[in-house]
């Protein structure tokens, strides 16, 4: 995404750029030349204006994007944890079981 945003600026400042050079460089009166370059200055802020909202919004979208893959993944860990967690206590209830049955035995041979 960085590239992309580096590229479309790099772009409309080379426009920005050339356009303002051609239009120094043209043989007009200078009235004519400073209101050529008012509007250029005009549109280029405003296609900058432009690409900072579709920058904004991409960020924004790409930022509510991995929120929803980080909260499906914490989603599945803790479901994942939760199938462990009864596994553990499944074993452990099994391990008490059988250490009961071995403190019954010793308890009647003592």
């Amino acid at each position: 995404m960085s590239n992309n945003s580096n590229t479309l600026l790099a772009v409309i400042a080379g426009s920005a750029i050339g356009a303002a050079l051609g239009i120094l460089y043209a043989p007009d009166k200078g009235v004519n030349t400073r209101k050529k370059i008012a509007e250029q200055a005009a549109a280029t802020k405003e296609n900058i204006a432009d690409t900072a909202i579709d920058l904004k919004d991409r960020v924004v979208n790409k930022v509510a994007t991995e929120k929803q893959t980080l909260d499906t993944r914490v989603e599945s860990l803790v479901s994942d944890v939760s199938y462990k967690t009864e596994d553990i206590i499944n074993t452990l209830e099994a391990k008490l079981i059988q250490l009961k049955a071995k403190n019954k035995k010793l308890q009647k041979t003592s």
